[in-house]
């Protein structure tokens, strides 16, 4: 075994390889090579694999992050090692590395996310379960019956629109988003290649709702051939208690089932009541539960 800097040859491997630890996580090759090869601006992204006989059987990613203004704050995302492969070392080596990876970019805080059943090996390595995650999936054959919108609502995709809109809009909704830290310094930059760039956003099926020309709620796909995610559904605080996030996450899930999605999933926060109740009126049924678990760089 050894561990080793990804390359982004290995992106059909790590897209198998999560395919099969996370069937509710949708993220494509092409979306996973560019990452590896052009990564994150700004948060001294890194990922590694782990390989024993050439063949990719772990994962992890390592950054700061950019989106808070919390200081010292970072991530390990989807550590994971195939499950014939476990309980030999490889998801220590793999953590090792990760944190390993942090600490020279002033990391003293750490996020890591953690399926049930590894919450064990995350108290190990002194990782404390903070937050519940649901994850969710629903069938789009047929999808959810889609409204007319109320008077002076417009449903438009957001391949018709300014980024810079829907990123303003973006931050103005996320602001008390419920999480570990606060979701309130995005740069555009960082939001442009997270969000706008991403090979796997299908702005023909994202929706945005917009009254007087303002965005004032939207909705999100990624998409990977006939699986989506819903990516981010908000809506601007001047405008909720109005049906608009809903409304525009029903427009974008009909237009992607038109174009021949047939399940979507979707992820939130158990304290995230207004899109849990979304969600549950659209029929989503949970399919998944994972936990975000902090520890202290030393």
């Amino acid at each position: 075994m050894r561990i080793r800097s990804a390359r982004p040859d290995d992106a059909p491997a790590v897209v198998a390889l999560k395919a099969l630890v996370f069937p509710y996580l949708v993220r494509g090759v092409a979306s996973t090579r560019k990452m590896i090869a052009e990564p994150p601006p700004e948060v001294g992204w890194a990922g590694f694999v782990a390989e024993v006989d050439t063949q990719v059987v772990g994962w992890v990613t390592a950054q700061r992050n950019g989106s808070t203004s919390t200081a010292d704050f970072g991530d390990i995302n989807l550590l994971h090692v195939h499950p014939e492969h476990r309980r030999r070392g490889i998801g220590t080596a793999l953590l090792t590395t990760a944190t390993g990876h942090l600490a020279p970019l002033g990391v003293r805080r750490m996020r890591a996310f953690a399926q049930p059943e590894a919450l064990p090996f995350a108290r190990r390595h002194g990782f404390e379960p903070s937050r519940e995650l649901r994850f969710s999936a629903l069938d789009l054959v047929p999808p959810p019956a889609l409204p007319d919108p109320p008077p002076g609502v417009r449903l438009r995709p957001i391949a018709e629109m300014d980024p810079q809109l829907l990123y303003a809009a973006d931050l103005a909704s996320a602001i008390d988003e419920p999480g570990d830290v606060p979701v309130d310094a995005m740069s555009y930059q960082s939001w442009r290649y997270d969000v706008w760039e991403n090979l796997g956003l299908d702005k023909a099926a994202s929706t945005a709702a917009e009254v007087d020309g303002e965005v004032a709620a939207f909705s999100l796909v990624k998409r990977d051939g006939d699986r989506m995610w819903s990516d981010y559904t908000c809506s601007v605080p001047a405008y909720r208690g109005r049906g608009l996030a809903r409304l525009a996450k029903t427009a974008a899930l009909h237009r992607a089932a038109a174009n021949g999605v047939r399940v979507a999933y979707t992820s939130n926060d158990e304290e995230n009541a207004p899109m849990l109740a979304i969600n549950a009126r659209l029929g989503y049924r949970p399919v998944a539960t994972e936990w975000s678990c902090l520890a202290e760089l030393t």
